[in-house]
């Protein structure tokens, strides 16, 4: 499964654990993606795969 939001194009990050003896080990920073259900022109519904932050903007702006 693709972690990757449909609006803004958002996906894995990568990056480092580092412990207290500075060792440094791969790391993936994943996003918020959420699954939510949108009602489209002609009444149907579709389910689009978002980040949590462009949900609060689609909420801010409807």
């Amino acid at each position: 499964m693709a972690r990757r939001c449909a609006i803004s194009g958002k996906g894995p990050m990568v990056g480092y654990n580092v412990s207290h003896a500075k060792n440094r080990t791969k790391r993936r920073f994943l996003p918020n993606i959420r699954t939510i259900r949108v009602m489209t022109e002609d009444g149907s519904t579709m389910k689009l795969k978002i980040s949590a932050k462009e949900l609060r903007t689609l909420k801010k702006h409807s």
